[in-house]
């Protein structure tokens, strides 16, 4: 294990957020909780697309939405 982390330290600093991210993510389960998701600018950005495209009137048909689930879960 500290093999490996001495490794991360030479990782992009994004890849080493993610990556402390997830390990806040373990940590939170191990303790009995849930940790509470913090949005990034990606996130962020990402919602306000998909508002724009609703407020739009932008929607995908039923028969892709439906292509996407049995691709998926079944």
């Amino acid at each position: 294990m500290e093999e490996l982390l001495e490794r991360v330290s030479a990782w992009p600093e994004k890849d080493q957020e993610e990556l402390a991210v997830f390990i806040a993510d373990v940590e939170a389960r191990q303790l009995g909780g849930d940790r509470e998701y913090e949005l990034t600018a990606d996130d962020l950005a990402a919602l306000d697309r998909s508002l724009a495209d609703v407020e739009a009137g932008r929607f995908a048909p039923d028969g892709a939405i439906e292509a996407l689930f049995n691709r998926y879960f079944k």
